[in-house]
């Protein structure tokens, strides 16, 4: 999801974080707002958004490309390219009170089709098949966990509980989907089957409020974004924050943290892992 208010001037920092060395690189530094990294599958690509736009950058550094996504031209940072690398999805904000849509286009660029049949809908997760998505959407003032096929049919609404649920990812294997809630009070990371069952609470931070899963494609590490308890409500995904990016076993243990930076909503909203899963993208901001 996106925030609309924005200061003057933010410099955005599109860097790398390698795992065997615990160094973080800047590919490149932009005097204007840019979000949510993904890797392309073959490696060579980070996709990111601005301004309502697509863009590609080398992924060892260099000049961004705009990706032609036709009439989506106010798209947010949920944005994913399909496991086979040939299709984009982008949560375009359809209406003129900013909702978002999720289209499926191709992935060099073309014309955008439908997906969500209703809105908002806001794309976190693609299956590993490439048959089916899965976003977090508002229906009937509730705000949960969805998947839907690729053409459009069988929506199916996975989480029910009162609060928000948000964030959902695929694990690499298809066998679950990772995603964030609140229902035990602060935000924390949770897994559940693909077809909603055993929900399962995986983070249990007493001080923080935990976002975004991003599951390694080697299935051993999940990555995410944690805010400080107090920073914000827990509902809240803020951007221009002092956040960290912590790291937790697949199957669970004490979450790590890798780094801390000023950053928060659109640092990583979509999964960012390289797909040798050595590396990991991400964005941090500096207001100048």
């Amino acid at each position: 999801m996106n925030q609309s208010a924005e200061p003057e001037k933010v410099t955005s920092f599109l860097e790398i974080f390698d795992l065997k060395t615990n160094k973080r690189t800047i590919l490149k530094e932009f005097p204007y707002l840019i979000e949510a990294p993904d890797w392309t599958p073959d490696g060579k690509w980070l996709v990111f958004n601005s301004e309502g736009l697509i863009y590609k950058m080398p992924a060892s550094g260099g000049e961004p490309q705009l990706i032609d996504t036709g009439f989506a031209n106010r798209c947010n940072n949920d944005h994913l390219i399909s496991p086979d690398g040939k299709l984009l999805a982008v949560s375009h904000r359809s209406l003129p009170e900013g909702r978002p849509t999720i289209f499926v286009l191709n992935a060099e660029g073309g014309t955008p089709i439908q997906v969500t049949p209703s809105l908002p809908s806001y794309l976190h997760g693609w299956s590993p098949d490439g048959k089916a998505l899965t976003y977090c959407a508002n229906r009937n003032g509730e705000m949960d966990v969805y998947t839907i096929n690729l053409d459009g049919t069988n929506e199916t609404r996975l989480t029910t509980t009162e609060g928000l649920n948000d964030g959902p990812e695929y694990s690499p294997d298809g066998k679950y989907i990772w995603f964030n809630s609140m229902q035990t009070g602060l935000m924390q990371i949770w897994r559940m089957k693909t077809d909603g069952s055993e929900q399962t609470q995986i983070t249990f931070d007493e001080d923080r409020n935990s976002w975004f899963p991003h599951i390694s494609p080697d299935g051993k590490n999940v990555v995410y974004v944690a805010y400080r308890k107090g920073d914000l409500e827990p509902h809240e995904h803020l951007r221009y924050k002092n956040v960290e990016i912590r790291i937790i076993p697949i199957d669970g243990g004490e979450p790590k943290t890798l780094i801390e930076l000023f950053g928060g909503q659109g640092t990583f909203n979509v999964n960012s892992w390289s797909p040798d899963s050595k590396q990991f993208a991400f964005v941090s901001f500096r207001l100048d």
